[in-house]
C-alpha cells in the first residue's frame, strides 16, 4: 500500500539525515587511518542508506506527481492526450499559420461533434426535462447591463508586472505555481513548510491584494521568464471593451457570461410562463473573458461556451416537486467545515446533506443531483468527481449557498460547474438601475395584514462616510435578515454607532443612527409582491470536455506488442461518430454491402463513417479507437456482418438487414453491450483480431 506524501516526506527527511550522519562517520574512519576494513563496511552501509534515500525519493515523486503503474506522472499523462487530440484534430491552437494566440483554441471535426453531442445531452437532461425556457440573447452587450450586475466595478483578476519588460501575469497563478513547484519538487523541505504551502494553496482565491504581494515577496517569487522583480498585485478587467455603434459614445463588452440576458428578460418570460413560479430559463452561447495569461489549454480561454440555467423561485418556498427523484444519491461532497479542518471530501447522500443544512434547501440539492447525474452519464469518472461548498469569505454577501462541481483531472481539481443560490439580488440590481420592477406575484383569496420589514439606507450619510465603498455598504444593509436587522436597529437607539461587517469589504465599518432607518410596518395586502430567488447552475462546457477527454483516454498494447494504442473510452452519447463501416478486403460485393448498411444507418440517425482502403483491418480498428468510436461493423459477408465493442473488443454476428436496429438501440441507450452480447452470436477469427 503507498505510503502517504507526508508520512514519505517524513521518511525521506529522516533517511537524509541518516546518510548525512553516515558520511560523518565515514570520514571520521578515513582522517583516524582505521582499519580498511572498517571503513569499507561504513562505505557499504553510506551505499545502502543513499539506495533507499533514492528508492524513496522516486515513490515520493510517485506520490506528488500523480504516476501509474504504467510510469507515467501527471504531465506525460497530459502530454499523450493532447497530442492525441491535436493530431486527430479534436482541437488545434487557432490561427496556427499565424503562430496563434493564447487563450484561442478551434474545434476540429470529431472535436465538433463531442461539443455538440455534450450540448444536446444537456438540452435533453436539463431544458426538456425541467420544461426550461430557452432564449439566445447578444454577445455584445451594453455597459449599464453589466454595471448593474457589478461586472464593470469587480470582474477582476490580481496582476502583476514585470518591472523591467512590463509583461503581465496573474500574482495568484504565480504563487500556485511556485507552492506546488516547492512541494513536488524540493525534497528537502520540512513538514511544516509542506503545510504551510498547502494551506496557502487552499486559501489562496481568498488572498486579497496585499495578502498576494506579500507572500511573493517572501517567497522571492519573480518574473518566469526573465527573472525580474514584479510589480505589486493590482485589479485588471477581465471584460473585452468595444462600442457600439459608429458613434463610438455607446460603451459595450463583450459579455463575461450568458446570464444576464436572462435576467433582464425575467419580466417577459415571467408572462410568457403564465405569471407563475418557480420556473427556469437557460442559454447555451459563447462568454469571453481577457485572461491575463491564459494557459491550461481548454480549462482557461478568452472565448468560450457557457450553459446557464437561471431558476426562479418564491424565496419563501424553495421546496422541489421532483427532489425525491435524487434524494437517495450519495457522491462524493467537500462541506466547508471539512474544508476549514483539514479533512477530505467524504461520500455523503444528498438527502442528509439536505435535512442537516449543508446544503441550504431542497432546490439546490435537487440541481446538484441532476449536475452529477449529467456529468457521470457523459463519462465522468464518479470517483474523480466531487462537490466542494464555497467558503464563507468565499461566498458574495447576497449568496445562501454556492457549491462547485470539480473534476479530477492532470492539473488538479477544476471548477467544471458551479451551482449556486444568488438569492434575489440580480433582479434587484437591474430593477432598481433600469427602473423596471422585476417581481412576481402572489395573490390572496382574503386579503392578508402583513408586517413587512423596512430597510432604508441614507445615501448621503453614506457617501459622505464610506466615498468609493458606499455601494458594498448599501447592498450589504440591504441583503440583512430581518433578526439581524431588528437587532441592529436596537443597538443604534442604544448606542447610537455600532460596528458592522461587510463582507463584499472583508472588514468592519462603524454605522451610525443617521446612516439606516429600520422599521417594521403592518397594512393590508391584496398580494404579495416579491423579488424572486435565482438557483444557477452554470456550466462551462469546454472544461467538462477536456476533463471527459482525459477520463477516457487509456492505452492498450497492439496484438504485437511492439506499440502502444490510444483509445477513447467515450460512451456512445458522447462518441463523435457512433459506428465505422469496413469491408473486411476491397470485394466489390463486400462494397455494395457495406453502401446498404451506410443507407440504413443514415435512415436511423446514426454518424458512421465508412472505409474501403485496404489498409489491414488492425490498423483500421486502432484508426477508429483512437477517435473513440464505440462500434465498427466488418463487412465479411453478404448476409451477416460482425459488430465489434471497441474497448472489450468483442464481436457479434448480426443479420445485415438488422445492423441498424441493433446499433440504435446500443447508441440511444436503450439496450446495452452486455444485452446484445448475450443475445446473438459470438465471432472470433485471428484475421479480424486488432
Amino acid at each position: 500500500m503507498a505510503a502517504s506524501e507526508e508520512s514519505l516526506r517524513q521518511a525521506l527527511a529522516e533517511k537524509q539525515s541518516a546518510v548525512e550522519n553516515q558520511g560523518n562517520v565515514v570520514r571520521a574512519l578515513k582522517a583516524s587511518n582505521a582499519a580498511k576494513t572498517e571503513i569499507d563496511a561504513a562505505i557499504e552501509a553510506l551505499s545502502s542508506l543513499k539506495l533507499e534515500k533514492n528508492e524513496l525519493e522516486r515513490q515520493f515523486q510517485a506520490a506528488v506527481t500523480g504516476s501509474g503503474a504504467d510510469g507515467m506522472n501527471r504531465e506525460e499523462f497530459r502530454q499523450a492526450v493532447v497530442n492525441t487530440l491535436e493530431r486527430r484534430l479534436f482541437y488545434i491552437p487557432s490561427f496556427k499559420i499565424y503562430r496563434g494566440v493564447a487563450g484561442l483554441y478551434d474545434y476540429g471535426p470529431p472535436g465538433c461533434a463531442v461539443k455538440s453531442n455534450v450540448l444536446a445531452f444537456w438540452r435533453q437532461h436539463f431544458v426538456l426535462e425541467e420544461n426550461m425556457l430557452e432564449v439566445d440573447c447578444p454577445c455584445v452587450t451594453p455597459e449599464p447591463v453589466l454595471k448593474a450586475s457589478g461586472h464593470v466595478d469587480k470582474f477582476t483578476d490580481l496582476m502583476v508586472k514585470d518591472e523591467k519588460t512590463g509583461n503581465c501575469y496573474r500574482a495568484d497563478h504565480l504563487l500556485k505555481d511556485h507552492c506546488n513547484e516547492k512541494l513536488q519538487k524540493d525534497l528537502s523541505i520540512s513538514a511544516d513548510k509542506a503545510a504551510e504551502f498547502k494551506h496557502v494553496l487552499a486559501t489562496l482565491d481568498d488572498f486579497s491584494a496585499e495578502e498576494l504581494g506579500a507572500k511573493i515577496k517572501e517567497y522571492g517569487i519573480t518574473a518566469p521568464d526573465t527573472k525580474n522583480n514584479l510589480s505589486d498585485p493590482y485589479p485588471f478587467n477581465l471584460m473585452f471593451q468595444t462600442s457600439i455603434g459608429p458613434s463610438g459614445l455607446i460603451p459595450g463588452y463583450m459579455r463575461p457570461e450568458t446570464a444576464q440576458g436572462i435576467f433582464v428578460n425575467f419580466k417577459d418570460l415571467y408572462y410568457y410562463n403564465g405569471n407563475k413560479l418557480p420556473f427556469a430559463a437557460a442559454q447555451i452561447g459563447q462568454a469571453f473573458r481577457n485572461e491575463i495569461s491564459p494557459r491550461q489549454g481548454l480549462l482557461r480561454v478568452r472565448e468560450f461556451t457557457l450553459a446557464e440555467i437561471e431558476h426562479f423561485v418564491d424565496p419563501e418556498d424553495k421546496s422541489h416537486p421532483k427532489y425525491s427523484d435524487v434524494v437517495n444519491l450519495e457522491f462524493l461532497m467537500f462541506p466547508r467545515e471539512e474544508q476549514m479542518s483539514g479533512a477530505s471530501a467524504k461520500q455523503i447522500p444528498l438527502g442528509e446533506a439536505v435535512s442537516r443544512g449543508i446544503v441550504n434547501n431542497q432546490t439546490l440539492g435537487y440541481f446538484i443531483g441532476r449536475v452529477y447525474l449529467f456529468l457521470t452519464s457523459l463519462g465522468i469518472d464518479k470517483d474523480r468527481l466531487r462537490f466542494r461548498q464555497h467558503l464563507a469569505n468565499e461566498m458574495a454577501h447576497y449568496a445562501a449557498d454556492c457549491w462547485d462541481a470539480e473534476i479530477e483531472c492532470s492539473y488538479g481539481w477544476i471548477e467544471c460547474v458551479g451551482i449556486a443560490d444568488r438569492s434575489a439580488y440580480d433582479l434587484r440590481a437591474h430593477s432598481e438601475k433600469s427602473g423596471v420592477p422585476l417581481v412576481a406575484h402572489e395573490k390572496f383569496s382574503e386579503p392578508r395584514e402583513v408586517e413587512k420589514l423596512i430597510i432604508t439606507p441614507v445615501k448621503k450619510e453614506l457617501g459622505l462616510a464610506f466615498k468609493g465603498n458606499q455601494k458594498m455598504v448599501v447592498e450589504a444593509l440591504e441583503a440583512m435578515k430581518e433578526g439581524e436587522a431588528m437587532k441592529l436597529k436596537a443597538d443604534l437607539e442604544s448606542k447610537g454607532e455600532v460596528n458592522f461587517y461587510v463582507r463584499t469589504l472583508g472588514k468592519t465599518v462603524s454605522i451610525k443612527k443617521s446612516m439606516v432607518t429600520i422599521s417594521k410596518e403592518k397594512k393590508k395586502e391584496h398580494q404579495r409582491v416579491f423579488t424572486p430567488s435565482v438557483i444557477e447552475p452554470s456550466f462551462g462546457v469546454g472544461r467538462i470536455i477536456y476533463c471527459l477527454y482525459e477520463h477516457s483516454f487509456y492505452t492498450r498494447p497492439s496484438k504485437a506488442g511492439d506499440e502502444q494504442l490510444n483509445v477513447f473510452r467515450f460512451p456512445p452519447l458522447v462518441a463523435p461518430i457512433k459506428c465505422t463501416v469496413f469491408p473486411l478486403v476491397q470485394n466489390q460485393q463486400y462494397e455494395e454491402v457495406a453502401k446498404v448498411i451506410s443507407k440504413s444507418l443514415t435512415a436511423a440517425g446514426i454518424s458512421h463513417k465508412i472505409d474501403i482502403t485496404g489498409t489491414s483491418i488492425g490498423k483500421r480498428y486502432a484508426r477508429t479507437d483512437e477517435l473513440g468510436v464505440p462500434f465498427a461493423i466488418t463487412v465479411d459477408s453478404t448476409s451477416s456482418v460482425t459488430i465489434r465493442e471497441r474497448d472489450s473488443k468483442g464481436q457479434i454476428r448480426v443479420n445485415v438487414e438488422e445492423v441498424a436496429s441493433v446499433v440504435k438501440e446500443v447508441t440511444e441507450g436503450l439496450r446495452t453491450w452486455e444485452d446484445v452480447w448475450s443475445s446473438f452470436p459470438h465471432h472470433s477469427s485471428a484475421t479480424t483480431d486488432d
